[in-house]
C-alpha cells in the first residue's frame, strides 16, 4: 500500500492538490469529511460545539490519533491520498499500516489563506480574523506544524492557481 498524506494549514490549497490526484485517478479520503460526518451524527451541534471543538474533544477522549484510525477503516485501495493530517500521532498511526508513506505539505501565507477561506464560504469558515487566528492556533496545538516541518515534499501555493495545479500534477505523477 502507498499512502500520500497531505497536510497544511486551513486554506493552504490541500483541496486543489487533491484535484491533481483526481486527475491521475488516485482515490482519496479527506480527514475533514470524516470529522464532519462524525460531527453530524453526534449531538455536538446541539451542545453548541463547533466542528473544530468536536474534533479536539474526540482527540482528548479517544486519543490524538482517533481521526487517523477512523480514516484507516475507509482505505480500500493500494494507493490512496489522505488529506488533512494534523499531527505526528496521526502520521505514526498511518506508518503502522505498513507500506510506503510520503507526506506532502502545502504552504500558503496566513493572509492568503484567510482570503481563500472567506471566499469558499464553508460552514466552518471563521467570521473574522480573530476567529481565523484562533483556528490556526488550534490546528498548531494539534501538531500540524510538526507534520509540515517533516514533510517529504513541500508545495508552495503562493502562485496562481494554474501554476499550483501544474506543480501539484507534476509531483503527483512522480509519487505514483
Amino acid at each position: 500500500m502507498k499512502m500520500i498524506v497531505v497536510t497544511g494549514m486551513p486554506g493552504a490549497g490541500k483541496e486543489e492538490f487533491l484535484s491533481a490526484g483526481m486527475d491521475e485517478g488516485v482515490p482519496f479520503i479527506r480527514m475533514g469529511d470524516v470529522v464532519r460526518e462524525c460531527y453530524a451524527a453526534s449531538d455536538a451541534e446541539a451542545k453548541g460545539l463547533s466542528v473544530g471543538q468536536f474534533a479536539g474533544n474526540e482527540r482528548k477522549e479517544h486519543g490524538a490519533d482517533i481521526w487517523a484510525k477512523r480514516v484507516m477503516e475507509r482505505i480500500n485501495s493500494d494507493l490512496c491520498i489522505i488529506d488533512g493530517c494534523r499531527s505526528m500521532d496521526e502520521v505514526n498511526t498511518f506508518k503502522n499500516l505498513g507500506g510506503n508513506m510520503v507526506i506532502v505539505g502545502i504552504y500558503a501565507s496566513p493572509s492568503v489563506r484567510f482570503e481563500r477561506i472567506v471566499k469558499r464560504q464553508r460552514s466552518d469558515a471563521p467570521a473574522n480574523l480573530e476567529e481565523f487566528n484562533e483556528r490556526d492556533n488550534r490546528e498548531l496545538s494539534w501538531g500540524v506544524g510538526n507534520v509540515l516541518a517533516l514533510a517529504d515534499h513541500m508545495v508552495d501555493n503562493m502562485c496562481g492557481i494554474e501554476e499550483f495545479h501544474r506543480k501539484s500534477a507534476e509531483l503527483m505523477r512522480s509519487l505514483r
